[in-house]
């Protein structure tokens, strides 16, 4: 999201920049034409104005010039003039009659054009006005001239055009120069705009990160994680305000659910006690004949006091709060096999175990060997006599795993989508005793401290159930 919000951004900056700054070249390379085209004419027509009303440009017939017969020195005064302006600013300039006959010439080969620009611009000074202003040049366009003319006028007859043209070298480069200061200020403009796109960035989505961390917590089991008051924009503020309302509504609402399950387990197990021990003095006091009846109430009996131990220690389970801390699981695990030896012996299954001498994981000591006992109790119930029980114990790469793997007749595909959710058992196995919440008991002591627990078929025949916790940071 962040990558896509800068983007979006800068997008939007640099068609800012763009808007901003390509008018502005356009501007400014238009400025300078500009300037150059101002100079040229200014000179041409100053040089207009000193020429002589006879001699070399003088009062003919028809209004045409004709130089005056044997005036040379006004003849050389107009060609030095014209050379020097030349040999100054490098710039062609000519002194033309209306037929195009060179008066003056700087080179003295350059005579007026017949096509584009210049021509249309000797056409403009011959009709009485000043050119126009001519094409734009461009830094890319090096074969670019700029020609402008200005007519001679006397008595309100144009008598001579006063033609120039051009060479853009320089303009091209001072318009690159201008240019590169205004890229220059548009980069440093744009470096300025990405930073700021990076806090605003930053600014907005900080809350919407903590946010999202704590409902990844929530959701993970970590009821009580929060979002943190913070920056951000004020929308912001009040979404994390009111998930922190909701978070504190819904933890309100599981723990008297919890609470209520613990109340009503504790609660039930006196009359159930009572009522049991009244079903034994009635079983006393029945004539003969009656003892399967008899037997079968108290198996009732046994069964309903056995779900209502598993029902509390499920709630018990939903209430703890474990710290996980740095754990040999290893060492847990073989201590737990130890225990659960002599039950196996006493059925007649072996236990077998395999796994590294150190296997460092973090989990709640208490909590990880009580869901192991709770698998281990299931493994040993379903597994046949004269069969074994792996336990193996493996270090990944972001994870210690603990699996126990039983012989029993296992679980079909879509019975290993339920295993594990509360009071579910397989139809196949309802003639075992249990209540069918000792896997939902251990999945849940995983889950409060941050482990989780998976189930998979063994070939032939049999359950594999790993109970696996993040391993800690290096």
């Amino acid at each position: 999201m962040r990558t896509r919000l800068l983007g979006i951004l800068i997008a939007l900056m640099l068609c800012v920049l763009a808007a901003l700054g390509l008018p502005l070249a356009a501007a400014v390379a238009a400025a300078e034409q500009t300037k150059v085209v101002v100079d040229r004419l200014d000179d041409a027509a100053r040089l207009a104005q000193d020429l002589p009303t006879s001699g070399a440009v003088g009062s003919a017939r028809k209004g045409e010039p004709e130089p005056a017969p044997g005036d040379l020195s006004r003849q050389r005064a107009i060609d030095a003039e014209v050379s020097r302006y030349h040999d100054l600013y490098g710039v062609r300039l000519g002194i033309f009659q209306r037929d195009g006959q060179a008066i003056a010439a700087a080179p003295a080969n350059w005579r007026v054009p017949t096509g584009g620009w210049g021509a249309q611009a000797f056409q403009e000074a011959l009709d009485g006005r000043r050119s126009h202003n001519p094409p734009q040049v461009w830094p890319w366009t090096p074969d670019r001239t700029i020609t402008v003319a200005a007519p001679v006028v006397r008595d309100g007859d144009v008598v001579a055009v006063v033609l120039s043209e051009s060479p853009t070298g320089a303009l091209r480069t001072r318009m690159l120069h201008k240019w590169l200061v205004i890229g220059a200020g548009e980069a440093a403009a744009m470096i300025v705009a990405v930073l700021l796109a990076v806090r605003l960035t930053e600014w907005v989505l900080r809350p919407v990160r903590t946010l999202d961390r704590a409902t990844h917590d929530i959701a993970t089991g970590r009821m009580a994680a929060r979002v943190a008051p913070g920056g951000g924009p004020p929308e912001l503020q009040r979404l994390a305000r009111s998930f922190n309302e909701m978070a504190d509504h819904v933890v309100l609402a599981m723990d008297q659910q919890k609470a209520f399950v613990a109340d009503a387990s504790h609660q039930l197990r006196n009359p159930l006690s009572a009522l049991l021990l009244r079903v034994e003095l009635l079983g006393l006091e029945l004539p003969e004949g009656h003892e399967e009846e008899l037997s079968g109430v108290r198996e009732e009996g046994t069964r309903l006091a056995r779900v209502l131990d598993d029902l509390l220690g499920l709630a018990t389970a939903e209430h703890a709060r474990p710290e996980p801390e740095r754990t040999d699981l290893a060492e847990l695990t073989l201590a737990r096999v130890d225990a659960w030896r002599p039950v196996a012996e006493q059925r007649g299954i072996g236990l077998r175990w395999d796994g590294p001498a150190l296997a460092i994981g973090m989990a709640d000591p208490i909590g990880f060997g009580s869901a192991l006992d709770a698998v281990l109790d299931n493994a040993l119930k379903f597994s046949p006599a004269g069969s074994e029980v792996r336990l193996r114990v493996a270090v990944r790469r972001d994870e210690v795993a603990v699996t126990v793997a039983d012989a029993g007749p296992g679980l079909t595909e879509d019975e290993l989508s339920r295993a594990g959710d509360r009071f579910w058992r397989s139809p196949r196995h309802q003639n075992v005793d249990g209540s069918g919440l000792g896997l939902s008991i251990a999945r849940t002591l995983l889950a409060a401290g941050g482990g989780s627990l998976g189930f998979a078929p063994v070939r032939p025949t049999g359950l594999a159930v790993t109970l696996a916790v993040p391993r800690p940071e290096k």
